[in-house]
């Protein structure tokens, strides 16, 4: 793809985003930095969301005992290779996230429209943290990290072993460390701009 516009990334960068980028299933045996986890997040989270009302939460699951308290939840085909992998992140969603706009979005009383209105503030958590989750996944790769984001698993179980006593709720897990290239699946097929797409 040429570059046509000087604030456009070079083709390297793009790539490590999104063309070369894979969904992996399997891990080299290298250890992943809490600063690069930490730093991934801190990107992550300038994304924008409604209101700026930020309801994503992660929980970086990596020790052996965290990974046991995961396992029970995850499903048969997703078991082995989230053992395997360094870190697995559980992104989840805050319904209690109306309580932090005054201070995220101090631009007006943002609270107030979520008072009451329950369907709303489970439609704006889970969208908006749905969103950030996308969000994190390029800020993976972009730190220099493989991912491998799943469903899968009983989220029912994972929501009471990890966010006990909070409005957390879980939404999906990303697998995160070095990918093993040898274990990748073929690349799947991609539409064409006008099958999925249209400028009016």
């Amino acid at each position: 793809m040429p570059v046509t516009d000087a604030k456009q990334l070079p083709p390297d960068v793009l790539a490590q985003l999104f063309t070369a980028a894979r969904t992996h299933n399997g891990w080299l045996d290298r250890e992943v930095p809490d600063s690069l986890l930490e730093l991934a997040v801190d990107y992550a989270k300038w994304g924008p969301t409604s209101a700026n009302c930020s309801p994503m939460r992660v929980v970086f699951v990596r020790s052996p005992e965290a990974k046991a308290r995961l396992a029970p939840a995850l499903s048969p085909g997703n078991h082995d290779k989230t053992m395997a992998a360094p870190a697995t992140a559980i992104v989840g969603y805050d319904l209690d996230f109306p309580e932090h706009l005054p201070f995220l979005y101090p631009a007006a009383d943002a609270r107030a429209w979520f008072v009451g209105n329950d369907a709303l503030i489970r439609d704006t958590a889970f969208r908006n943290g749905s969103l950030q989750g996308a969000y994190l996944i390029l800020a993976l790769r972009a730190v220099g990290l493989d991912t491998g984001p799943m469903s899968g698993f009983d989220n029912a179980k994972v929501d009471a072993e990890f966010f006990s006593g909070t409005k957390i709720k879980s939404n999906f897990l990303i697998n995160v460390g070095y990918g093993d290239t040898a274990k990748l699946y073929p690349r799947g097929p991609r539409f064409a701009f006008e099958d999925m797409a249209q400028i009016l």
